[in-house]
């Protein structure tokens, strides 16, 4: 029998990429001194075929069948809920069968918890199986009756081993498999450490492999960073369907998960839990989180409406304009492009005659939410022009709209949307792209349609 020739590759740490020589500088991510030399074995790992024969032929063997593009099946998988509203909003309507789904986010921010809740509900209804490699199987029982969940239909394993982890499931066949966390799986075949660069890309692509020919839900937890970016190789963020953070807000009460990458839904959409004694609550009305004002009208504070996925939310954008002691004036943001504010500036200098270049603005959006998207251009002016005057606007109003560079006010989409999810909060007077403005106006609500920044100035 010939031998088997080991395979070895040089993978950088920083981001995963792969070469068969060493290299100074990694052409990919730019790092330097990052190529370790890692041995991949003397084949990738073999996986089980559906059937069940109990026969270990290659997992390529069952994907190499040809089809035509029109004999392709376009026919949607049927999904199945988390049990909560939210979870299914983020993830884009419910499961897949088949799909990978990365949840990443800091220590404490209920990623256990929720996936906890979220097994304990699925499993009365499918085979649901919860692996864990970090905790101990005594720790999460005691969790689950902490938050009063009902464990008698769970499977839990405690193992780090995929290939062990797949064994079990070949012989379980559960519907759905979280995985807590991917960081402290590993291969035989690999020579790295658990948590490596090589260990987390090959014990990935093997469970999601497996995910995909037997049509199980595969639900991984990742680490992230300092800078709150995925720990691990960058082709994690690959390998998956569906890639989801769960954060804090300012108050710890409440936490956001928002979807980066969805192969099946809405990319962006958020989902906002209340976090209490009994694990991750769904909250209904996100909007009216953002929206702790004090009943005294003060500088600087506004309204606006954002677009988070598939629906709207309200938040609060704060600005503080003062006068610079310093010779090069500083632009502070939370929650906002800095570069954006820079450009913002600009505009209200030339098209509203409202100079800044000697003065300090800080913008920040209230509730730790991060805007994406320009309609909050217009509320983030008015505020900064609301400050720097120190004239207190309206309670309840609201403005939202683009701006360009040439102090026009564009329209932005699901205008009527937005309109009618702040008149629902109480809001009385509106500013808008005139194109956003209705026909229809409901008797005591005041909706001001502006074209260029000069005619929002004047409506404040």
């Amino acid at each position: 029998m010939a031998k088997s020739k080991v395979r070895k590759a040089f993978v950088c740490t920083e981001c995963g990429s792969e070469s068969s020589k060493w290299q100074g500088q990694c052409p990919d991510c730019h790092a330097w001194n990052t190529f370790k030399e890692i041995t991949l074995g003397s084949s990738r790992p073999h996986m089980a075929p559906v059937s069940g024969s109990g026969s270990r032929a290659g997992f390529a063997g069952s994907l190499t069948a040809i089809q035509k593009l029109s004999e392709v099946s376009v026919e949607e998988a049927p999904r199945f809920s988390s049990g909560s509203s939210e979870f299914d909003r983020v993830l884009g309507g419910g499961f897949v069968p088949g799909s990978a789904v990365l949840i990443g986010g800091h220590p404490g921010a209920g990623k256990s918890t929720v996936l906890l809740q979220t097994l304990c509900h699925v499993a009365s209804s499918m085979k649901a199986l919860y692996v864990s490699g970090e905790e101990s199987l005594q720790q999460i029982a005691a969790r689950a009756q902490r938050l009063g969940l009902a464990t008698d239909q769970l499977m839990m394993l405690a193992e780090t081993s995929a290939e062990r982890i797949v064994q079990v499931a070949e012989q379980e066949k559960p519907g759905i498999i979280v995985i807590d966390s991917i960081q402290v799986m590993f291969m035989e075949g690999v020579d790295s450490a658990p948590g490596g660069v090589a260990q987390v890309r090959e014990s990935a692509a093997f469970l999601t492999r497996f995910a995909k020919q037997t049509g199980t839900v595969l639900l991984i937890v990742g680490h992230v960073t300092k800078d709150n970016s995925l720990a691990g190789p960058m082709t994690l963020s690959h390998i998956i369907d569906t890639q989801m953070m769960l954060g804090n807000t300012d108050d710890s009460r409440f936490r956001i998960m928002r979807a980066t990458k969805n192969r099946f839904g809405q990319v962006n959409e958020l989902g906002i839990f209340a976090m209490t004694e009994k694990g991750l609550k769904e909250v209904k009305n996100p909007s009216a989180i953002f929206l702790s004002r004090g009943e005294e009208s003060t500088s600087g504070s506004i309204i606006t409406v954002l677009w988070e996925g598939t629906r709207p939310l309200l938040v609060e954008i704060q600005a503080l304009v003062v006068e610079s002691q310093l010779g090069n004036p500083r632009r502070v943001t939370v929650g906002m492009d800095q570069n954006r504010l820079a450009m913002l500036l600009a505009v209200l200098t030339r098209h509203g005659g409202i100079f800044t270049s000697d003065q300090d603005v800080f913008l920040n959006v209230v509730g730790g939410v991060r805007i994406t998207e320009t309609s909050a251009d217009l509320a983030s002016l008015l505020a900064i022009v609301s400050s720097f005057r120190d004239v207190p606007l309206p309670q309840d109003m609201i403005a939202f709209g683009e701006v360009g560079l040439a102090g026009e006010i564009r329209p932005v989409a699901n205008g009527q949307e937005r309109i009618i999810e702040a008149i629902k909060h109480g809001f009385k007077k509106i500013i808008v792209p005139i194109a956003n403005k209705p026909k229809k106006v409901n008797e005591g609500i005041e909706i001001i349609g502006v074209t260029k920044l000069s005619d929002a100035l004047d409506a404040i």
